[in-house]
Order: C-alpha cells, then sequence, then structure tokens
C-alpha cells in the first residue's frame, strides 16, 4: 500500500471505509448514466468525501472512472439498440471539444457560478417531460439534412463544455436534448447520448491528464466499478425501453435539482445570512 501511495496512484489517507463507500458510488453511478446520464450526482460528491483529493483532481479522477463506464454501456447499447452513428459520431467529434474546452476553464471559473443556472434548467427540463407526457415515446425527427446536424453539433458543443468545466447532469442534458430538439424517443436518445458521453469525458482527460491531475489507482478502481454498473444499466435500459428511461430521467434530474439546489442554498443563502 506505501508503495502505491508513493506512486501517487491513490490519495494519501484514503482508508479501506471511504474507499468502499467511493466504489459503491461508482458502481450506482455507472448504473444511472447508463440508463439517463447523472451519475457524476453520486460519484462526485463520493470523491469530494476522499482526504486530500481537491476539487480538480477528484473531477480528474472522475473522469477516468466515467469513461470507462460510458465506454462499456455504449457498447452495450450499440450491440442492443443499433443507433445510427451518423448523428452520433460528428455530435461526439465536436463534444470532445467543447469538453476540452470546458476543462481548461475548470480550475479558474468556481462552479458556484453555475449552479444557480443549472438548478433553473432542470426544472425547466423536468416540468417540459412531466407536462409532454407523449414526449420521446416514438422517433419523429424535427430536422433533416445539414439543419439535423448543425443542431446535434451546437448541443454537443454546449453540453461537452458544461462536462468539462462541472460534470453532473450531463447525461440527462444530453437525453433532453436529443429528445426535444432532434426529435428521438428517449431509448435511441440513451444510446446516442453514451456515445458522445464517451466523448466528453476524453476530451476533459486529454486536458487533465498532462497536468497531473488524476490519481489513476483510484479512478481504474473506480472504472471497474463504472464497467459493471454501466453494463447493468444498459441492460435494464434496452431491455425495459423508452417508458422506463423516460420515469427514470424524471427522477435523476429531480435528485439533481435536489442536490445542486441545495450547493445553492449553502453557498449563497445560508452563508450570507
Amino acid at each position: 500500500m506505501t508503495d502505491v501511495l508513493a506512486l501517487d496512484l491513490l490519495p494519501e489517507g484514503l482508508g479501506v471505509p471511504t474507499l468502499l463507500l467511493v466504489l459503491l458510488a461508482a458502481l450506482t453511478a455507472g448504473f444511472v448514466d447508463a440508463v439517463v446520464g447523472g451519475g457524476g450526482l453520486v460519484q462526485l460528491p463520493a470523491l469530494l468525501l476522499v482526504p486530500g483529493l481537491s476539487p480538480v483532481q477528484a473531477l480528474a479522477t472522475n473522469k477516468v472512472g466515467s469513461i470507462l463506464g460510458t465506454t462499456t454501456s455504449a457498447v452495450t447499447f450499440y450491440r442492443r439498440v443499433r443507433p445510427d452513428l451518423r448523428t452520433a459520431l460528428p455530435m461526439a467529434g465536436v463534444a470532445l471539444v467543447g469538453s476540452f474546452l470546458g476543462a481548461s476553464v475548470a480550475a479558474s471559473l468556481p462552479a458556484e457560478l453555475f449552479k444557480p443556472v443549472i438548478v433553473v434548467a432542470l426544472v425547466a427540463i423536468g416540468a417540459f417531460t412531466l407536462l409532454r407526457p407523449s414526449l420521446g415515446e416514438a422517433t419523429a425527427l424535427r430536422h433533416v439534412g445539414r439543419r439535423h446536424h448543425g443542431v446535434a453539433a451546437g448541443v454537443g458543443v454546449v453540453v461537452g463544455c458544461y462536462d468539462g468545466v462541472l460534470g453532473p447532469g450531463t447525461g440527462s442534458f444530453l437525453v433532453f436534448a436529443m429528445v426535444s430538439l432532434l426529435g428521438y424517443d428517449f431509448l435511441a436518445a440513451s444510446a446516442k447520448a453514451k456515445i458522445v458521453n464517451c466523448a466528453t469525458n476524453l476530451g476533459a482527460l486529454l486536458f487533465f491528464v498532462p497536468h497531473g491531475s488524476v490519481f489513476w489507482g483510484l479512478g481504474l478502481l473506480l472504472g471497474a466499478a463504472n464497467m459493471v454498473g454501466g453494463y447493468l444499466g444498459a441492460r435494464t435500459a434496452t431491455t425495459r425501453g423508452s417508458r422506463f428511461i423516460r420515469v427514470a430521467f424524471l427522477v435523476v434530474v429531480s435528485a439533481l435539482v435536489l442536490r445542486l439546489g441545495w450547493d445553492v442554498w449553502t453557498e449563497n443563502v445560508r452563508s450570507s445570512g
């Protein structure tokens, strides 16, 4: 254990109980991410409990675990759903660039600046989905040709930037955008979102790795747990279909609102009082 710590594979002071808690969070995050996104809601706060891990190191190490989990779920979705790659791959390419740019400013822009805006956006997304029961039941594309790919690219850049800066809820934002703006059903949107989410994780890592922000031992352990959760989540989602994913989406968005809303309250309202 001493040798591992000496190689900076694990943060100093990381005990077995905390490690087990973090791995359980990673398993849960992998499952949630595979179904509808939002696993960062579980995994990133758990990493922030690790002694000696700075917020940037937590964000960077989180990406190692997440990319292994999202890759596993993306492959599982592809084998079972066969999503159209003509939209997913170009969208993933621009999302990778957006995530790299977002990660480059993550250390200098406090997350508190974004959280109130994100909470409002999530409330609007949840309400819109809840009030439109037919949303995402079946694929009915809203755009074709260049306009379709242009809207997809815009979504990729914006959500990619967000993932590089902050992260939690990235998959949920991708799923909602593909359902509401592009017209996919929830199952097809989730399958494509996993491919794009792999790219956003990779884009952030391309920035974080050269800066030495990753604890590789912890990241790979997270990745193993994420892969198990991602495989189970993807199989569950493809078996249960769009209706199940819609319900899971509303649950995750509600949880994100509560979590980030609490952060906004404690960081701004209570501190000013």
